[in-house]
């Protein structure tokens, strides 16, 4: 595969490519409607199950709105969405998702502020993420249509006010603000497609004749002419022929974390790898069949007992601020809801401690430790860290299938090789990372080992979940 920036005479598929992107920019009010039905499709998935009655329990995906809803936004929606990021970058960004098309429309006939530095805060990706991750699980987002809503529909609401008050035709939401933009930044560096600027082309371009300088904008805030990694490009195609420079082209998977993720330390996609993708994730996918979150539970009531204290163990807060839907006899106390958060905070830094340990060990056997190696390993663990995520999310839908019936046999073996599969992808580009820094061998080899311990504790963790001991 092509590495940016390399001269070679173009392939069939490379002439295909650049005429994808050229369309993309010529057809950009095609997107445009395409985008609003996605909208509508968005609007009926999210807010029309919160208003009918909840499914009985014999109720069917092709006889319940509710479950119908469920599966296709919660069942392949979302985790399908995840797995383009790594195949196509973040083309659903550009090109679909509703959240950035209105709040781009928002922006197009808003107030036009200035962006407030608050706003351009680096780590809002981590503690979005982490915020609503952890809400979600308290309110059972997945579950039920009401919370969706409120989440789903608050996300959107806030996207249209952010687009209405800052910037101008901007995505100012996506590029700060959106609780998935730092997961799908990072998932699309592995991406094998981008666009890709040429430096010496950009540099060589002559203005016209007639001084109508060509303009582009480019909604997501990217600095085109230095752009080097595709995680945050929105891929819409809009700046694709730019001065002759900027085009859609393919790369090797492995190019923007080996090369690019290096140049500048980003403390905050460490913390969202390690801490959120690793530790969040997978804490809030093993809480509900944990034997450690069922015995502090228990000794915590037999204390508040012993205490005559027993407001905690009664489900009494609405559902919009935790699960409560008696008549389901699915229902959460207080001191579940504290237990809860409690136990994927404490997932989050064992497992985050672990993996940074690993991490500093394999900086630190290259020479003195330095945080810009440190953090150039952490994005060797984006692999397994976003395979992590899909599992947990496509258990959804083994279970919804397997609920109608389906036996799905095979999907234990596609869960294996799918773990198996990513460590080592992570520990390739561990090795791959490892051989910049490294000035002998054993050197390169003990990096790398040290940063696959941290790649197998994201795998152990997520093989705990499917295959508890």
């Amino acid at each position: 595969m092509s590495i940016a920036g390399e001269a070679r005479t173009p392939s069939r598929l490379d002439r295909g490519l650049k005429a994808a992107g050229d369309w993309l920019m010529r057809n950009h009010a095609t997107v445009r409607r395409l985008q609003w039905g996605v909208v509508l499709v968005y609007v009926v998935l999210i807010a029309l199950p919160a208003f009918v009655s909840l499914p009985p329990r014999q109720a069917h995906i092709w006889t319940s709105l509710t479950l119908f809803a469920q599966f296709a936004f919660w069942g392949l929606w979302w985790p399908f969405v995840l797995v383009s990021m790594a195949l196509v970058g973040r083309l659903w960004c550009g090109l679909l998702c509703p959240e950035g098309a209105l709040s781009e429309f928002a922006s197009d006939r808003g107030r036009g502020f200035a962006l407030p530095r608050w706003l351009t805060w680096g780590g809002w990706p981590f503690v979005a993420f982490a915020l609503t991750t952890i809400y979600g699980q308290m309110v059972s987002v997945y579950q039920y249509p009401g919370p969706a809503l409120v989440i789903l529909g608050g996300s959107t609401g806030a996207a249209i006010l952010v687009g209405y008050l800052y910037g101008r035709s901007k995505r100012v939401w996506c590029r700060y603000l959106c609780p998935v933009t730092g997961v799908f930044g990072l998932l699309s560096k592995l991406a094998p497609l981008h666009f890709r600027v040429d430096q010496k082309a950009w540099s060589e371009w002559e203005k016209p004749a007639d001084h109508n300088m060509p303009t582009v904008n480019c909604a997501p805030l990217v600095p085109i002419r230095t752009m080097k990694g595709a995680s945050d490009c929105h891929m819409c195609g809009r700046c694709s022929g730019f001065r002759g420079a900027v085009s859609l082209s393919r790369r090797s998977p492995a190019h923007e974390i080996v090369h690019v993720a290096g140049i500048i330390p980003k403390p905050w996609e460490t913390a969202l790898i390690v801490f959120g993708l690793m530790g969040i994730a997978a804490g809030a996918f093993h809480w509900t069949s944990s034997d450690a979150y069922i015995a502090v539970k228990q000794a915590l009531a037999e204390f508040l007992v012993a205490h005559d204290w027993i407001w905690p163990l009664e489900p009494h807060l609405p559902w919009w601020m935790l699960t409560n839907y008696p008549e389901l006899n699915d229902s959460l106390s207080p001191l579940d809801g504290a237990v809860l958060v409690g136990y994927i905070v404490a997932t989050s830094l064992l497992i985050g401690t672990v993996s940074c340990l690993c991490l500093a060990a394999a900086a630190s056997s290259l020479g003195p430790f330095k945080a810009r190696r440190f953090h150039h390993f952490a994005q060797t663990l984006i692999p397994i860290a976003g395979c992590g995520v899909f599992l947990g999310l496509s258990a959804l839908t083994v279970t919804m299938l397997r609920a109608e019936g389906l036996a799905l046999d095979f999907v234990g073996f596609l869960r294996a090789a799918l773990l198996a599969g990513a460590f080592f992808w992570s520990a390739w580009l561990a090795w791959q990372v490892a051989g910049l820094y490294a000035h002998t061998r054993l050197r390169r080899v003990v990096a790398t080992l040290a940063a696959a311990g941290a790649a197998g504790v994201g795998a152990a963790s997520w093989a705990l979940l499917f295959w508890p001991i």
